[in-house]
């Protein structure tokens, strides 16, 4: 029989709500540990107003940027100027308009190499600088990972049918004939090295695969992500739809 994580499902009444509840969930993790903090950001719409929260009042005076560190789990193999990249927009919403050490931002290279280079030269980055963390209270690889819901039951570039599903040695790897751009993704073991891991899932084209999630529908890539620390799920009323999820934890 399939285990499945303990899972804290939260619902609040929108995408600005969504935003603010995680952004206060982030910085108190963050403010709460005297260690690198290493966040593993999620792409889409809907982090993008996380990002923009992030970058204002008050986050932005009182969150430990000089000690955070920012990865991503998934890129489009584009280079970082193209308007289809998860660097851009989060550079733009974010990264651009906070005190953040450039060597602390962490991108997935997209630009001179093959895909297979990328993904090869992004796990080599993150086993080093796993490596160089490993004696503090971090413990993990991502102290956060923020993912999203795909449609499909994705997550990351982690997309049904495909072989990146069954690795389990590489970090990375790249992905390609499955969207119209390659794709270059982490990968379960990866993904699930972290501390606290967070789904945002907003909007009502969501509400069909939460609930699936929910039901543990096991066609769907996301539910066999099985994170090492505490995973959360959270939706705005609209992706909740009927059911109410509102501080629901289940097994």
């Amino acid at each position: 029989m399939t285990e499945f994580p303990k899972i804290k499902y939260e619902t609040v009444a929108d995408a600005d709500a969504l935003s603010k509840q995680v952004a206060d969930w982030l910085l108190g993790l963050a403010a709460g540990t005297s260690g690198t903090v290493a966040i593993c950001l999620s792409g889409g719409n809907t982090p993008r107003k996380l990002y923009g929260r992030l970058a204002g009042a008050p986050y932005r005076d009182r969150f430990p940027w000089s000690r955070t560190h920012f990865f991503w789990g998934d890129e489009r193999f584009v280079p970082h100027d193209d308007p289809l990249s998860n660097y851009r927009m989060t550079n733009n919403a974010l990264l651009s308009r906070v005190p953040i050490p450039a060597a602390n931002i962490h991108p997935i290279p997209t630009e001179g190499l093959t895909p297979e280079e990328s993904a090869q030269r992004y796990e080599q980055e993150l086993k080093s600088f796993h490596e160089a963390t490993r004696g503090e209270t971090m413990r993990r690889l991502f102290y956060v990972t923020l993912l999203g819901l795909g449609e499909g039951g994705h997550l990351a570039s982690l997309f049904p049918g495909t072989d990146a599903l069954q690795e389990r040695e590489k970090w990375v790897v790249a992905v390609s004939g499955v969207k119209a751009e390659t794709r270059i993704t982490l990968t379960y073991p990866a993904l699930e090295n972290s501390a606290n891991t967070a789904f945002l899932v907003a909007g009502e084209g969501k509400n069909k695969v939460l609930d699936r999630f929910r039901r543990h529908d096991e066609t769907l890539p996301a539910v066999h992500f099985k994170p090492l620390g505490e995973l959360r799920v959270v939706a705005d009323e609209r992706a909740a739809g009927a059911r109410d999820l509102h501080e629901r934890t289940q097994n």
